[in-house]
């Protein structure tokens, strides 16, 4: 059962010192670079932490990406789409992304209204992993994000510092400033 609150990684026959430090700069890179999204790309953005979770969000344009096809990669431009909300868990121990996450985000519109639910698949981007897609959400304003996810389910090395993320998270992020377009 989670503490509420994030363990810390100690050296172990798995985490060496050095490697532990070295998972540890790769979360301090994801930091500056999710930083980066969240303060100088998106519309919106902030990060908190969750129990045994960092949890962060960023709200920009619609956009295109490639999408599997009967033919490979095909590259899909925003058809009526006109937002795009990306997420980001993180292990707050050493920053690194949580991967294999099944994340669910679901929009309030600013009168209230359900501005839909969806799954948020893992997108792979030039500088930053992360959950997300494209959105039809009825204007720009200020809207309720609520992101759930279940406890990962893949194995954990480590005796000593594998018995973690043993729930999900279900964080509330209000007045997230969604501005409607396509990039």
């Amino acid at each position: 059962m989670s503490t509420g609150q994030p363990t810390p990684l100690i050296p172990s026959d798995e985490g060496d010192k050095k490697g532990l430090e070295l998972g540890r700069a790769q979360g301090e890179a994801l930091t500056r670079t999710l930083q980066h999204m969240t303060d100088e790309i998106a519309h919106d953005g902030r990060e908190v932490t969750h129990g045994e979770y960092l949890v962060a969000y960023a709200v920009e344009e619609a956009e295109g990406m490639y999408v599997p096809g009967d033919n490979g990669l095909e590259w899909q431009p925003p058809q009526d789409e006109n937002a795009h909300i990306e997420v980001a868990v993180r292990d707050p121990a050493d920053g690194r992304l949580i991967p294999g996450l099944t994340i669910e985000a679901t929009l309030t519109a600013p009168d209230g209204s359900d501005a839909g639910t969806h799954e948020l698949p893992l997108l792979w981007h030039p500088y930053l992993y992360h959950y997300g897609r494209n959105w039809r959400v009825p204007g720009d304003g200020a809207y309720t994000l609520r992101v759930r996810f279940d406890a990962p389910t893949f194995m954990r090395h480590d005796e000593k510092n594998g018995r973690r993320f043993l729930e999900g998270g279900d964080v509330t992020f209000e007045n997230v400033q969604i501005k409607t377009g396509q990039d």
